[in-house]
């Protein structure tokens, strides 16, 4: 797919991997839109963003199905079509055992990283197939695939996002629409209370991922890599 001229809307596109997969793709030549939850990250992403192409955004909690839906509209709206959906926002809660962790936690974790993508999916699709095909990517992990303690819920909501991609890979392949998903390892981003620091230079950096969704995009349309894994090169020895 040639990004230039195409559209994209990228979920938790205002910080960490999201941010850095909305600059690559607008550097790419792509017009992309982007969403998150708080309403002054958004905004300063965006005012960052317009320097590398043009880009606007919307507040939206992916775990509601009719901001989601309403996101989708405005984006249409400005741009007029989606080429490429990023299902990139997502939370965690670590540290936890199942006895610990509450209900609360474990819906909000399985609705932000399951059901958020099911509804930006269930609307996109329509639109893609309207422009007559688009690239659906979501961003899961590693422990979407190895299963750890004190972290059963978000093991649970990306285990289920790897399933989902799959099964939706195959419904729409035949309409011109491809889905990958993208499994990392450990990313330097704030995600689920990390800090970047130069001591945990080791780990993924969010423009390594930004890299394998252009990477992806460009590949010939005969071709479709479904998952990708990319971890750290040199992790600490154990």
């Amino acid at each position: 797919m040639t990004l230039e001229g195409k559209t994209a809307l990228v979920t938790g596109g205002s910080i960490g991997i999201g941010f850095a997969i909305a600059e690559a793709l607008l550097k790419a030549g792509a017009k992309v839109f982007i969403c998150g939850r708080s309403k002054k990250d958004l905004r300063q992403a965006v005012e960052w963003l317009s320097a590398s192409g043009q880009v606007e955004g919307e507040v939206c909690d992916v775990r509601s199905e009719e901001q989601v839906r309403m996101m989708m509209d405005e984006a249409e709206r400005v741009f007029g079509r989606l080429d490429i959906l990023v299902n990139n926002a997502g939370t965690g809660y670590f540290g936890k055992t199942v006895e610990e962790l509450s209900g609360d936690e474990f819906r909000q974790t399985l609705e932000t990283n399951l059901f958020g993508v099911f509804y930006a999916c269930h609307y996109a699709i329509p639109l893609m197939k309207k422009g007559g095909g688009g690239y659906i990517l979501n961003i899961s992990s590693l422990a979407g695939q190895n299963a750890h303690p004190k972290m059963a819920a978000y093991n649970a909501s990306k285990f289920g996002l790897n399933g989902f991609s799959e099964s939706l890979m195959q419904e729409v392949r035949h309409e011109g629409i491809k889905v990958s998903y993208i499994c990392p390892g450990s990313v330097n981003t704030h995600f689920g209370g990390d800090t970047p620091s130069d001591e945990k230079a080791w780990q993924l950096q969010p423009e390594d991922i930004a890299q394998v969704v252009v990477d992806l995009l460009g590949m010939d349309e005969r071709a479709l890599p479904s998952n990708v894994e990319i971890r750290p090169s040199r992790p600490p020895k154990k």
